[in-house]
Protein backbone atom coordinates (compact mmCIF):
# COMPACT_ATOMS: atom_id res chain seq x y z
CA UNK A 1 0.00 0.00 0.00
CA UNK A 2 2.02 3.12 -1.47
CA UNK A 3 0.79 6.36 1.41
CA UNK A 4 -0.30 9.64 -0.48
CA UNK A 5 0.21 12.65 1.06
CA UNK A 6 -2.44 15.44 0.54
CA UNK A 7 -1.58 19.24 -1.02
CA UNK A 8 -3.25 20.62 2.21
CA UNK A 9 -0.57 18.73 4.56
CA UNK A 10 2.45 19.69 3.11
CA UNK A 11 0.52 23.29 3.07
CA UNK A 12 0.28 22.76 6.87
CA UNK A 13 4.22 22.08 7.30
CA UNK A 14 6.23 24.67 9.26
CA UNK A 15 8.09 26.87 6.92
CA UNK A 16 11.42 28.40 8.15
CA UNK A 17 13.66 31.45 6.89
CA UNK A 18 16.58 30.30 5.01
CA UNK A 19 20.09 32.80 4.58
CA UNK A 20 23.73 31.65 2.95
CA UNK A 21 26.25 33.67 2.92
CA UNK A 22 29.91 33.23 2.17
CA UNK A 23 33.50 33.62 3.64
CA UNK A 24 36.29 34.94 1.39
CA UNK A 25 39.76 35.67 2.47
CA UNK A 26 42.36 37.83 1.29
CA UNK A 27 45.98 36.49 0.73
CA UNK A 28 46.87 38.20 4.52
CA UNK A 29 44.21 36.16 5.54
CA UNK A 30 41.42 38.63 6.04
CA UNK A 31 37.59 38.24 5.65
CA UNK A 32 35.84 40.55 3.37
CA UNK A 33 32.68 42.00 4.38
CA UNK A 34 30.48 44.24 2.72
CA UNK A 35 28.51 47.29 3.62
CA UNK A 36 24.64 47.17 2.71
CA UNK A 37 23.40 51.08 2.23
CA UNK A 38 19.58 49.80 3.33
CA UNK A 39 20.57 48.74 6.64
CA UNK A 40 23.39 49.56 9.30
CA UNK A 41 26.40 47.32 9.95
CA UNK A 42 28.46 45.17 7.88
CA UNK A 43 27.42 41.86 6.16
CA UNK A 44 29.52 38.36 4.95
CA UNK A 45 28.36 38.45 0.87
CA UNK A 46 24.93 36.52 0.76
CA UNK A 47 21.30 36.38 1.02
CA UNK A 48 18.25 34.58 1.40
CA UNK A 49 17.31 30.88 -0.05
CA UNK A 50 14.73 31.93 -2.76
CA UNK A 51 11.74 29.27 -2.87
CA UNK A 52 13.87 25.83 -5.02
CA UNK A 53 16.70 27.22 -4.45
CA UNK A 54 19.27 25.26 -2.50
CA UNK A 55 21.83 27.39 0.26
CA UNK A 56 24.77 26.72 -2.24
CA UNK A 57 22.85 27.92 -5.28
CA UNK A 58 21.81 31.16 -3.33
CA UNK A 59 25.30 31.34 -2.46
CA UNK A 60 26.29 31.69 -5.71
CA UNK A 61 24.10 33.73 -6.86
CA UNK A 62 24.27 36.30 -4.35
CA UNK A 63 28.26 36.48 -4.37
CA UNK A 64 27.40 37.47 -8.58
CA UNK A 65 24.67 39.79 -7.82
CA UNK A 66 26.56 41.33 -4.92
CA UNK A 67 30.13 41.19 -5.83
CA UNK A 68 30.26 40.22 -9.58
CA UNK A 69 32.67 37.26 -8.95
CA UNK A 70 31.50 34.11 -11.16
CA UNK A 71 33.42 31.76 -9.07
CA UNK A 72 32.76 28.02 -7.22
CA UNK A 73 31.58 28.26 -4.05
CA UNK A 74 33.39 25.76 -1.51
CA UNK A 75 32.28 23.18 1.63
CA UNK A 76 30.13 24.21 3.88
CA UNK A 77 31.43 25.78 6.93
CA UNK A 78 28.87 26.48 9.59
CA UNK A 79 25.35 25.84 9.76
CA UNK A 80 23.40 28.03 12.62
CA UNK A 81 19.47 27.25 13.56
CA UNK A 82 18.06 30.48 15.59
CA UNK A 83 14.84 30.24 17.55
CA UNK A 84 11.97 32.62 16.79
CA UNK A 85 12.97 36.52 18.06
CA UNK A 86 9.82 38.57 17.54
CA UNK A 87 9.75 39.93 15.11
CA UNK A 88 11.93 37.21 13.28
CA UNK A 89 11.00 33.68 12.89
CA UNK A 90 13.02 30.55 13.37
CA UNK A 91 15.74 30.54 10.77
CA UNK A 92 18.97 28.32 9.69
CA UNK A 93 21.73 30.28 8.17
CA UNK A 94 24.44 28.69 6.14
CA UNK A 95 28.07 30.21 5.55
CA UNK A 96 30.27 28.47 2.97
CA UNK A 97 33.61 28.29 1.96
CA UNK A 98 34.49 31.15 -0.59
CA UNK A 99 38.09 30.47 -0.90
CA UNK A 100 41.20 32.97 -1.04
CA UNK A 101 41.04 36.27 -3.52
CA UNK A 102 44.16 37.58 -5.29
CA UNK A 103 44.54 40.98 -6.16
CA UNK A 104 43.24 40.27 -9.46
CA UNK A 105 39.84 39.08 -7.72
CA UNK A 106 39.89 41.79 -5.40
CA UNK A 107 40.06 44.53 -8.52
CA UNK A 108 36.99 42.39 -10.09
CA UNK A 109 34.99 43.15 -7.47
CA UNK A 110 31.70 45.44 -8.43
CA UNK A 111 29.42 46.10 -5.88
CA UNK A 112 25.66 47.13 -6.72
CA UNK A 113 25.45 50.62 -6.22
CA UNK A 114 21.28 50.41 -5.17
CA UNK A 115 22.32 47.68 -2.49
CA UNK A 116 25.92 47.89 -1.11
CA UNK A 117 28.12 51.01 -0.83
CA UNK A 118 31.53 49.38 -0.19
CA UNK A 119 33.31 46.39 0.80
CA UNK A 120 36.73 45.70 2.87
CA UNK A 121 38.59 43.38 4.61
CA UNK A 122 38.90 42.52 8.01
CA UNK A 123 41.23 40.56 10.57
CA UNK A 124 39.79 38.29 12.90
CA UNK A 125 40.31 40.51 15.83
CA UNK A 126 39.17 43.59 14.21
CA UNK A 127 35.68 42.64 13.13
CA UNK A 128 33.82 46.02 12.84
CA UNK A 129 31.63 46.86 15.78
CA UNK A 130 28.92 47.56 13.96
CA UNK A 131 29.00 43.94 12.59
CA UNK A 132 25.51 42.25 14.39
CA UNK A 133 26.38 40.23 17.13
CA UNK A 134 24.45 37.09 16.24
CA UNK A 135 26.52 37.17 12.59
CA UNK A 136 29.89 38.31 14.56
CA UNK A 137 29.85 34.66 16.32
CA UNK A 138 28.63 32.67 13.46
CA UNK A 139 31.72 34.50 10.85
CA UNK A 140 34.33 33.61 14.25
CA UNK A 141 32.35 30.13 14.05
CA UNK A 142 32.80 29.13 10.60
CA UNK A 143 36.34 31.38 10.30
CA UNK A 144 37.72 28.34 12.74
CA UNK A 145 36.28 25.60 10.68
CA UNK A 146 37.62 27.22 7.73
CA UNK A 147 41.28 27.36 9.57
CA UNK A 148 40.74 23.64 10.64
CA UNK A 149 38.99 21.66 7.58
CA UNK A 150 36.13 21.00 9.42
CA UNK A 151 32.22 22.33 9.17
CA UNK A 152 30.24 23.02 13.14
CA UNK A 153 26.58 23.11 13.46
CA UNK A 154 25.16 25.58 15.93
CA UNK A 155 22.40 26.77 17.09
CA UNK A 156 21.85 30.59 18.15
CA UNK A 157 25.52 30.88 17.31
CA UNK A 158 26.61 28.43 19.95
CA UNK A 159 28.08 25.07 19.35
CA UNK A 160 25.82 22.21 20.05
Amino acid sequence: MTLSYSNAYYGALPKKRMGAGCLFFNERNEVLLVKPNYKPGWEIPGGVVEENESPKQCCQREVFEELGLDRAIGRLLALDYNSPNDPKTESLMFIFDGGVLDDSAIAAIQLPANELSEFAFFHRNQLPGTMTAPLKARVLAAWQQYDHGQTIYLENQQCI
